[in-house]
C-alpha cells in the first residue's frame, strides 16, 4: 500500500497502540479505535513480566517469536520514553524459578534442558544457592533456575507509551467509539459505522480488539476463536529485607516493583466477560505468595484487580491476513504474553501493512496455521 492510505485499528489496548506507533513511524496515517478507554483493559491490568521461558516447551516458531519481541525492548523502551515522555520502569530484575518439593526437581531440569537451545543464560542452583541470591524465599525451597536476563516493566505505562507516541506522531485516537457494522465492496471493507451513526473510511482494518476480537466474527463471516481468559491479581508490600527477584513457583509468580509493592498473580478462569473478584481467587494468591515468601504474611494488601486475557484455543497469537478479505489483517489472542509480544507485533504487522507482505516470523501465526505450533502457557505475562 502507498503512504497516503489510512489504517484503522479496531482496538486500542496495548497490540493496537503499537501497531498505530510504528505505522506513524513509517508515515502511515492511522486512527485508533477502543469501545472504552484507550489501554484500559488487559493493557493495564498486566504484570509486565518480560520472562520469556516459561511460555516455551522450546525452539519452534513461537519461540522466534517470544525472543525476538523481548530482545527489541533495551533499545525499544528508550526510544518510546523519548517519543513518549512516559517512563515505563523497564528493569532487568532476573528470575527465578523455584521449586519446594523434591518430587518436582525433574520436571524443572527438563524443562531447563528444553530451554538451553533458546540462547537465555541460564543457571541451576540449589535451595541454599537460591536464598544466598534471595534471602526472603522460603526455607522448603530446594532448587532453582535462575534467569538473570528475564526483565519487566510497568504495563500500564507500556501502552500509554505507545499511545502518545503514536498521538505525538499524528495518529488519531479514538475512545469510547463502538464500532456496530461495516460497510464493504466485494472482498473489502470501505468504512466502518459507529453506535454514533459515524461512516469512518477505512482502507486498511486491522483487528487488535483482545478478549473482544470475536466480536467481528460475525461482521467478516470468519471464526475468530478468541475467549476472554480472566486473571485475579494483587499487589502486596515488600516485606523486609525487600524481594529483589521475579519468582515463579507453584504455578503463580511475585514480581518486585519499583513503588515498593510485590505483584502477585495470577488466576486463569474462562469465565466469560466477568472480572469479578473472587475469595477463592484471592485466597490462593495470598496463600501461594506466603508459601513462597514467608515474610509476606506481615504485608499489607494495596490493591487487588482483575483482567481479561485474550484467549486462542493453542494459546498462540493470530496475526497475519484475514482469511476471504483483501484489506483484513488480524492481530489478536496474545494471551498472557501480549505486553511482551507488543514490540515485535507492532513491527511486523506495520511491516505487512506497509509491504503487503506478511514477515516470514509471523507467517506460521495466521488464522489457520500448521498443526505443530506449541506453547507452554505455563508461566505467561501475567
Amino acid at each position: 500500500m502507498s503512504s497516503i492510505t489510512d489504517v484503522v485499528i479496531a482496538g486500542g489496548g496495548v497490540i493496537g497502540c503499537s501497531i498505530a506507533y510504528h505505522l506513524r513511524k513509517a508515515g502511515v496515517p492511522v486512527t485508533v479505535i477502543d469501545q472504552g478507554e484507550i489501554g484500559a483493559e488487559a493493557s493495564s491490568a498486566a504484570a509486565g513480566l518480560l520472562a520469556p521461558l516459561g511460555s516455551l516447551a522450546g525452539p519452534g516458531p513461537f519461540a522466534d517469536l517470544l525472543l525476538a519481541s523481548f530482545a527489541l525492548f533495551p533499545t525499544l523502551v528508550p526510544e518510546l520514553e523519548d517519543a513518549s515522555g512516559v517512563r515505563m520502569e523497564y528493569e532487568r530484575t532476573g528470575a527465578l524459578r523455584v521449586v519446594r518439593n523434591a518430587k518436582n526437581v525433574p520436571n524443572l531440569r527438563k524443562r531447563m534442558k528444553a530451554w538451553q537451545p533458546l540462547g537465555l543464560h541460564m543457571r541451576w542452583l540449589s535451595g541454599e544457592e537460591a536464598r544466598q541470591l534471595e534471602p526472603t524465599l522460603a526455607p522448603d525451597v530446594c532448587a532453582a533456575l535462575y534467569a538473570p536476563e528475564e526483565s519487566q516493566i510497568k504495563a500500564a505505562q507500556v501502552v500509554k507509551a505507545f499511545a502518545q507516541a503514536a498521538a505525538n506522531l499524528g495518529a488519531t485516537l479514538l475512545s469510547h467509539t463502538r464500532i456496530e457494522g461495516i460497510q464493504q465492496q466485494h472482498d473489502r471493507v470501505t468504512a466502518l459505522i459507529t453506535s454514533q451513526g459515524d461512516i469512518i473510511p477505512c482502507h486498511q482494518l486491522v483487528i487488535a480488539s483482545g478478549a473482544w476480537s470475536a466480536q467481528w466474527s460475525a461482521l467478516l463471516h470468519i471464526e475468530l476463536a478468541v475467549i476472554p481468559q480472566r486473571g485475579q491479581i494483587l499487589a502486596l508490600r515488600q516485606p523486609v529485607p525487600p524481594l529483589r527477584h521475579i519468582i515463579f513457583g507453584e504455578a503463580a509468580y511475585l514480581a518486585p516493583k519499583q513503588d515498593g509493592t510485590v505483584v502477585v498473580g495470577a488466576t486463569r478462569e474462562e469465565v466469560g466477560f466477568d472480572k469479578h473478584l473472587t475469595a477463592g481467587g484471592i485466597a490462593w494468591l495470598l496463600s501461594t505468595a506466603k508459601g513462597l515468601i514467608p515474610s509476606l504474611e506481615h504485608s499489607a494488601i494495596e490493591r487487588m484487580w482483575a483482567g481479561l486475557r485474550p484467549k486462542t484455543p493453542d494459546n498462540l497469537p493470530i496475526l497475519g491476513p484475514a482469511p476471504g478479505w483483501e484489506n483484513v489483517t488480524l492481530a489478536t489472542g496474545h494471551g498472557s504474553v501480549g505486553i511482551m509480544l507488543s514490540a515485535i507485533t507492532g513491527q511486523a504487522l506495520a511491516e505487512l501493512l506497509v509491504a503487503g507482505v506478511a514477515p516470514e516470523l509471523i507467517r506460521p501465526f495466521a488464522l489457520v496455521r500448521p498443526a505443530d505450533l506449541s506453547a507452554e502457557d505455563a508461566h505467561g505475562e501475567w
